[in-house]
């Protein structure tokens, strides 16, 4: 019997990768020199939140306010595991 899973397919090497995945780097600038911070990103999830909950629920401003406050949500979670000591 074979199983009813899709198989993740190989990932081609120039594919980025996320920062959790990518090597450590001891050379150059910093990769997240260029992302927002923490208090940044925050603060467009309270925007987001707000456009969210201003516009009639299930419309499509409600459901890209949604979208984003779920972008926004994972970015932090991301910056948060990346931190040393990691953020829990």
């Amino acid at each position: 019997m074979t199983d009813p899973r899709p198989q993740a397919e190989a990932r081609p090497q120039a594919e980025a990768r996320s920062p959790a995945e990518a090597p450590p780097s001891t050379a150059g600038p910093s990769p997240d020199s260029d992302r927002p911070t923490r208090e940044q990103l925050l603060a467009a999830h309270a925007a987001a939140r707000r456009r969210r909950n201003a516009a009639p629920l299930g419309s499509e401003a409600w459901q890209a306010a949604v979208a984003e406050i779920a972008r926004i949500e994972i970015a932090i979670a991301e910056l948060d595991r990346t931190a040393d000591p990691p953020r829990l």
